[in-house]
């Protein structure tokens, strides 16, 4: 994968934890610099681990799979990206908490970084350098979130819905590419 092809793909991945950002900032009463730096570390912080973590997982059994990884990537991303699409339909940001508790930014870090897990797993089938792809995810991550949060607190919900369903389109293309290219239908 290229450095431009895993920067969309972490702008895709980051846009579910976007998405709660922007409720977050909905949420909060006065956001402050220190406020939307702990959830971008949160949420950048996950998004890095779990890729990381998938990799390892997927690592440890692609040899038994070779065969057949364009398919399981395919999948695994055209699932999340559906899943996203899905997603961006539902008003969600009712019920957002102003909280940055342990337990509650742990609950949402991990939600939000689910799919980054799977996509970790894709990323032991292909070939890309796992330690710049999990840091330009978690980077890409931190900035969006923050970013999500003075957009919430600014706008409201408004581009909640819009950032999850373009994650989730950009990570079905992604998928697409994957499958195109290895069965050699077209060259990118």
């Amino acid at each position: 994968m290229s450095v431009g092809e895993l920067f969309i793909l972490a702008v895709g991945l980051s846009m579910d934890a976007f998405a709660v950002a922007v409720c977050k900032g909905l949420a909060m009463e006065r956001i402050s610099l220190k406020n939307a730096g702990i959830v971008g570390l949160w949420f950048g912080g996950f998004q890095s681990l779990m890729p990381l973590i998938g990799y390892f997982l997927g690592y440890s059994f692609s040899g038994a799979i070779q065969s057949v990884d364009h398919w399981i990537a395919f999948a695994l991303l055209g699932l999340i990206g559906l899943n996203m699409i899905k997603e961006s339909r539902s008003d969600e940001c009712d019920t957002a908490s102003a909280s940055l508790s342990f337990k509650v930014m742990l609950t949402m870090a991990v939600a939000t970084s689910i799919d980054a897990l799977a996509v970790g797993i894709t990323f032991a089938f292909l070939t890309v350098d796992i330690v710049s792809a999990v840091c330009l995810i978690g980077i890409t991550t931190f900035v969006l979130s923050m970013i999500g949060v003075k957009v919430g607190s600014v706008f409201g919900a408004r581009y909640k819905s819009k950032a999850e369903l373009a994650g989730g389109v950009i990570l079905v293309f992604l998928g697409m590419k994957i499958l195109i290219e290895h069965l050699d239908i077209i060259s990118f």
